[in-house]
């Protein structure tokens, strides 16, 4: 009698955890569901970003509002000087292989400063007298995509700006390291119009947005529909325990 009491008991203890797991996982399920919804209309969004005309770049009261959701990948337009004594180079590996992102500080006419992504540059033109040519003088007109800030580093390296070491595009920091002021909290990767010379290599940009959400969803979605069964056969055999009882 003791023994039955206890199987009960461990029954009843299987068939509850089994029931809330079940809600979690369905739940989870539908998370994911929401989340391909939102990932899906983001990425319909960028796309007529990316292929709309260009728009003036954003300046200073339109900064607090900035945001990827709304924002990220838009097609802009700038025009203004560059600052080439103050560029900086960012790591980066592209489908040309290792090399930097050219990022140089241009003084719009509005007043303000942008930090443009030129393009890339092998690491045997990183020194800018490699490529005199690209570096331009004058007003300059830039198209390219808005781009958010990309803050402390990158994977698992964190930016050095005292050693002059920089694996992420990270705009505030650039911007404190190279004594910049009234900088926009964006940068932008200019398009593929050619530079002078051929360097920097503009128009690089890499849109790719991971969406696996389905996948998570069928995964949560099975383990629910396993475990509810799981539950269900326990239930089913502790009824015939105690009807044979």
């Amino acid at each position: 009698m003791r023994r039955s009491a206890s199987g009960g008991a461990g029954a009843i203890f299987f068939i509850s955890l089994c029931a809330v797991l079940t809600v979690l996982f369905l739940s989870l399920s539908a998370w994911q569901v929401q989340r391909r919804a939102w990932k899906l209309d983001l990425i319909a969004s960028v796309e007529r970003r990316i292929h709309a005309a260009p728009v003036p770049a954003p300046g200073p009261a339109a900064w607090p509002g900035i945001s990827g959701q709304a924002d990220a990948y838009r097609r802009v337009a700038l025009t203004g000087v560059y600052d080439h004594a103050r560029e900086t180079l960012v790591q980066a590996v592209t489908e040309k292989g290792a090399g930097f992102w050219v990022m140089t500080p241009l003084r719009v006419d509005q007043g303000f400063t942008v930090l443009v992504n030129r393009g890339f540059v092998p690491g045997d033109l990183s020194l800018a007298s490699t490529r005199a040519a690209g570096q331009v003088k004058g007003p300059v007109s830039v198209i390219g995509l808005l781009r958010l800030s990309e803050p402390h580093g990158g994977f698992l390296r964190a930016n050095r700006p005292g050693e002059g070491r920089w694996y992420s595009r990270d705009v505030q920091a650039i911007a404190t390291a190279k004594s910049l002021s009234e900088v926009a909290p964006y940068f932008v990767d200019a398009d593929g119009a050619p530079n002078p010379g051929g360097w920097p290599l503009g128009g690089l940009t890499v849109v790719r947005f991971p969406n696996s959400h389905l996948v998570y969803a069928l995964t949560w979605f099975g383990l629910a529909l396993l475990t509810g069964g799981a539950g269900v056969y326990v239930w089913r055999e502790a009824r015939r325990e105690t009807r044979r009882a």
